[in-house]
């Protein structure tokens, strides 16, 4: 069956997934992230593919989930009939699931029988840290930008990686304002294994994930697993899971009505200016953006409306 928001190859021993919407930052919608989690699938299922490289075309890796209306689209090949979703058993009846699906649908990626390896560069916001996150590798351009702006006016983060992979202080940071961190520093912290200039950046990562692979996929299959275990022993599935009940509730509290308005009311771009207006970052760094505006919910002239739970 054809993919359409993304590319599947092999070269090898090496697989290479790339998320090919480069005129939206490579936004993740619901087919997109269906389609990834297939071509995961399809490259372990291969005997002669070892490492996976997953990567974005154009400009970014990806600039998080696509609140564009199509989205809930539930016409594509790759997401379930029944919730519009990718499939991952359940179809997350109900409000203010959106969080413990994302967590379940990239456990696909965990528990993948191959090691993964993204390849980051430009924009990596929101899901698309989440997405990059669960990968076993990343290996960045040290100019990219890293970080989560939804924690601003949205929701917290979806899956609450933060902890497992910054130290206390920068997993705060990360989880409570919202600014982008570069490349660099993403390595220096440990989230990414390599920094590199970008003109540099894929002949790197290939090179990284080919030595991986002279390794027999049994052997790489195990290696995973016991380290994944280790985690899994210290809390991380149980961890990840409780954040999205957090995350539920923060999308119920009454600021977040504001949100939900203003993108009904405005539209997307101009709620995203107001949301990243007083950070001066992302839209925040349009002329129209507004840089002074109230906190949110504490705008008396703000009306009531429904929260979103959908990342950036």
């Amino acid at each position: 069956m054809p993919y359409t928001d993304i590319l599947y190859e092999t070269d090898g021993r090496l697989a290479f997934v790339t998320l090919n919407r480069p005129e939206k930052l490579n936004a993740l919608s619901n087919n997109l992230r269906g389609e990834v989690m297939d071509a995961m699938r399809e490259a372990e299922s291969d005997d002669e593919v070892g490492v996976i490289v997953l990567r974005g075309a154009g400009r970014s890796f990806s600039a998080g989930y696509d609140l564009s209306p199509a989205r809930a689209a539930t016409s594509h090949d790759f997401v379930s009939p029944r919730s519009g979703l990718p499939d991952t058993g359940s179809t997350h009846p109900g409000k203010n699931q959106w969080a413990r699906h994302v967590v379940m649908t990239n456990w696909v990626i965990w528990e993948l029988a191959k090691p993964v390896v993204a390849q980051i560069q430009g924009h990596c916001l929101a899901g698309g840290t989440e997405l990059a996150t669960v990968c076993d590798f990343r290996i960045c351009a040290d100019n990219a930008q890293i970080g989560y702006p939804p924690v601003r006016a949205m929701t917290t983060m979806d899956m609450m990686w933060t902890p497992w992979h910054l130290p206390p202080c920068k997993a705060r940071e990360f989880a409570y304002v919202g600014d982008s961190f570069s490349g660099t520093e993403m390595a220096r912290l440990g989230w990414a294994n390599y920094a590199m200039p970008p003109d540099e950046l894929a002949d790197f990562t290939e090179k990284f994930a080919r030595r991986m692979a002279h390794v027999d996929n049994e052997m790489l299959m195990y290696s995973k697993r016991a380290v994944n275990r280790q985690y899994e022993t210290m809390g991380i599935r149980d961890g990840l899971h409780s954040g999205t009940e957090i995350q539920a509730l923060s999308s119920a509290r009454e600021a977040a009505s504001e949100w939900g308005r203003r993108v009904r009311d405005d539209g997307l771009k101009a709620a995203l200016e107001w949301r990243d207006g007083p950070f001066r970052d992302f839209r925040g760094a349009y002329d129209s953006a507004p840089k002074d505006r109230a906190v949110a919910g504490m705008d008396k002239g703000a009306k009531g409306g429904g929260g979103s739970g959908y990342g950036d």
